[in-house]
């Protein structure tokens, strides 16, 4: 599958502006999925706009804009997003599939230290899906920074892990260090989407990188607005699942593990 990370310099820009980015890439990168950053319909560091901003997923007016565009150009599109359900906002990220068709939407599990939790609610669900013949799940940011959040989506099956992020640069060692860390541990593709420039006070690091599942960068954008593309497959995941077989190590060492503390 032929995947792409749109690493957007969006500060400042309005939702027509992001549109018109996104889809100036599509018109001329043929696609089967691309994945765009965390917040991609606000903006990440834009205060109570979140709120103004937050729409339903069914119903909303950006999420119909992407369906279009998904559908005009024949790709998969990831991207997040404030959704509002009812009297609560999440920070979520969905995929529409080449069709405009809604096939995953994903709540941040976990809220990091600052201002996130002022205006969202934590998600209680895992979001596990197909496409293209491949099993996806999707994490936001902070939530794959956890080992063990990654390792329930490989012992899952997950092939494709999808993470929408908004990060810093003084926090580059998770681009760098840590996410391909947890695509080799777990013999998983990874797909770190972020923003670029600045926005607010922050200052991105840009770095969005897909990483294979031997944690080598299959592709990697540096500071500016990039498009960054590879080709996804199954077989890479067998290969690097079977040459270092964590997955059946780790069961058998939990249960070491366990055995040892009751015998204490």
């Amino acid at each position: 599958m032929k995947s792409a990370i749109f690493q957007c310099a969006g500060g400042g820009l309005s939702q027509e502006q992001r549109l018109a980015a996104l889809e100036k890439q599509l018109s001329s990168n043929d696609v089967a999925l691309v994945v765009c950053p965390e917040l991609f319909l606000s903006g990440y560091a834009v205060g109570d706009q979140l709120i103004a901003l937050a729409e339903n997923l069914d119903k909303g007016r950006f999420r119909q804009a992407i369906s279009g565009l998904a559908n005009r150009y024949s790709t998969a599109i990831v991207y997040g997003y404030p959704e509002r359900a009812n009297d609560t906002i999440y920070n979520s990220a969905a995929c529409i599939d080449a069709n405009g068709e809604v096939i995953a939407n994903h709540r941040k599990l976990l809220l990091p230290p600052g201002f996130e939790s002022d205006y969202f609610s934590s998600g209680t669900q895992p979001t596990l899906f197909e496409l293209n013949s491949l099993r996806c799940a999707i994490l936001i940011c902070y939530d794959a920074e956890y080992p063990e959040a990654i390792r329930a989506m490989a012992e899952a099956g997950v092939q494709l892990i999808i993470v929408p992020t908004a990060l810093v640069k003084n926090w580059a060692v998770v681009a760098r260090k840590v996410m391909p860390t947890r695509a080799f541990e777990n013999g998983v593709w990874l797909m770190y989407a972020n923003h670029a420039g600045a926005e607010g006070d922050l200052n991105y690091l840009g770095e969005s990188c897909i990483i294979a599942p031997d944690g080598q960068d299959a592709a990697r954008a540096g500071d500016n607005e990039a498009f960054i593309i590879t080709e996804i497959t199954a077989d890479k995941v067998v290969a690097s699942q079977q040459r270092l077989p964590y997955l059946q190590g780790v069961k058998a060492l939990r249960q070491t593990l366990k055995d040892a503390i009751l015998q204490e």
